[in-house]
């Protein structure tokens, strides 16, 4: 190739390179995706938009040291003036026009060359329960805020749903020395994550840290100071904190043109690209194909807003210069704290055709291994991080398990290999 040739080439990708990236919602996966840009070399624009008015920050203390106050909050340590980052916050966006390549917001239109969206997931609403006096949900700074002096002045406290949000929050108000209540539709907590088998030793944490679980507990309502059950049972309630769920942010793109899954998440293909040319979407507003677990994946963890951006960079970057695509495939990964126990969970245990212990969940220590093929391909660790860390790589590898050795808590998890 003569050397004409070669600066002819590097002009055209030059000229084709994007110049305007626009990432909407600044979250984790929006703040990642923007500063993995910077980082992977990327010098056109990157414009950040977020809905919150709050300089962009990490949700995971928001349930512990932001809630019990004792941190002011937890603003992600990033200086986006250095990376030359624009931030525009406190700016809805309200739609996207595909043809115009334009991101609609309440301040207007903002042209864009690559969309990426990353507006996340939001709370599930209790039916008949908004604007009830004292009726909480858990997601944002300012709903921390609101609820720090609930907890301090410790109100009698109702939790609706036992899912991985209410026990942190029930932990919380546990530690503030509020009484608190948790009620949860399913027979179990963690109904919707985790089998009966595995979930049913949870139960007794509640009882253990001083609060009361009640399964097969549906709210008929919320009244002020109560709320009221199906079976006409009344619960005082100086507070009550909704934790049933979350849904992908998305109603802002219907009729945009991007394809939406069953559940509202933008539809993404292996590489984090959407139906729409030049859109990209990431974290809790997205799903993916995983042939590491053979379908598609909607991971609403922090692990998987952190870990997607930098795909989406790369491709990004790589769309212009004419790399083959990066594959994003995580080893789904999140841990919870809650009633005095660190809980881990790597994989997708879905399509797994075992099941092992290792230890004894009535104590305060244990693992459960979920094997297909004699793979492991999920774990839950309550208290034992080093079975998580080199359980994590295990499932990454995909090495055959000896179950007999798997079982034995005594060994390395790294030492049950066939």
């Amino acid at each position: 190739m003569s050397e004409q040739t070669q600066e002819r080439g590097a002009r055209d990708r030059e000229a084709s390179a994007p110049r305007r990236v626009v990432v909407a919602g600044a979250g984790m996966a929006g703040v990642q995706t923007a500063v993995a840009l910077r980082e992977q070399g990327f010098t056109g624009t990157v414009t950040l938009i977020g809905a919150e008015p709050h300089q962009p920050y990490d949700r995971p203390p928001l349930s512990k040291a932001v809630l019990l106050g004792t941190a002011e909050g937890s603003a992600f340590d990033v200086d986006f003036e250095a990376l030359g980052i624009e931030l525009h916050l406190g700016r809805e966006v309200t739609g996207a026009r595909l043809a115009d390549h334009e991101l609609d917001t309440e301040a207007g239109p903002v042209p864009y060359d690559v969309l990426v969206v990353a507006t996340g997931a939001e709370p599930i609403r209790l039916p008949g329960a908004e604007g009830v006096p004292g009726v909480h949900l858990l997601r944002t700074l300012d709903d921390a805020e609101r609820l720090r002096p609930v907890l301090g002045r410790q109100h009698d406290i109702v939790v609706v749903g036992a899912g991985w949000i209410g026990a942190e929050f029930a932990t919380a108000a546990r530690e503030a020395g509020c009484a608190v209540t948790v009620v949860e539709a399913a027979d179990r907590p963690l109904a919707g994550a985790l089998p009966a088998e595995v979930a049913a030793p949870m139960a007794a944490w509640y009882a253990d840290a001083g609060a009361e679980l009640r399964t097969r507990a549906r709210v008929a309502r919320v009244e002020p100071g109560a709320v009221v059950l199906d079976d006409g049972t009344r619960l005082p309630a100086g507070a009550v904190v909704v934790g049933i769920g979350a849904r992908p942010a998305t109603a802002w793109l219907t009729g945009s043109g991007i394809e939406l899954g069953a559940q509202g998440e933008v539809v993404a293909d292996a590489h984090l690209r959407t139906s729409a040319p030049d859109v990209y979407a990431v974290g809790d507003c997205a799903s993916f194909p995983s042939a590491r677990y053979g379908e598609r994946l909607l991971v609403h963890h922090w692990d998987n807003a952190l870990q997607g951006p930098r795909t989406v960079a790369a491709n990004i970057i790589g769309a212009a210069t004419g790399e083959a695509p990066a594959v994003y495939d995580p080893v789904p990964y999140f841990w919870s704290e809650q009633f005095g126990r660190f809980v881990q969970y790597a994989g997708h245990h879905a399509s797994a055709d075992t099941l092992l212990w290792r230890g004894d969940p009535s104590g305060p220590a244990w693992t459960v291994c979920w094997l297909r093929e004699r793979r492991l391909v999920a774990l839950l660790a309550v208290g034992r991080p080093r079975d998580l860390a080199q359980g994590r790589r295990l499932i990454e590898s995909g090495t055959p398990m000896d179950p007999e050795r798997l079982t034995d808590p005594s060994r390395p998890l790294k030492s049950a290999t066939a």
